[in-house]
């Protein structure tokens, strides 16, 4: 499977989407638009290690609702995050059995690897 969970209207999205350049044969999942079921984010959490590792803490809705504050459990993070798209760090990025979770430098060069391996 290839698969990439984006968001059309984030600007980091479109930059990394047009540096991987992922072709064709990638499914590309805007998931404002189309939201993350239970069962993918669910694969993804079972490749990531967890779902706190999918979830991100830059949200604008985490400083809103105070959540640095609160001790969230695993159930927490799966919650907020098909909650609320925004909760959902991204790009994540499937490759097969590989997961890409993230911005990071270091993520989309391994992400990149991948594609052109």
């Amino acid at each position: 499977m290839k698969k990439i969970y984006h968001l059309s209207t984030c600007d980091t999205c479109k930059r990394i989407l047009k540096e991987l350049d992922p072709g064709m044969d990638f499914e590309l999942q805007d998931i404002k638009t189309d939201a993350i079921t239970p069962d993918q984010l669910s694969q993804m959490a079972q490749l990531a290690g967890s779902y706190e590792k999918l979830f991100s803490k830059r949200a604008r809705l985490y400083k809103e609702r105070n959540l640095k504050e609160q001790s969230l459990s695993e159930q927490d993070y799966k919650d907020l995050i098909l909650e609320h798209y925004t909760f959902l760090k991204r790009p994540v990025i499937l490759i097969d059995n590989h997961i890409f979770v993230g911005n990071s430098k270091a993520e989309v060069a391994a992400a990149k690897a991948k594609i052109n391996s």
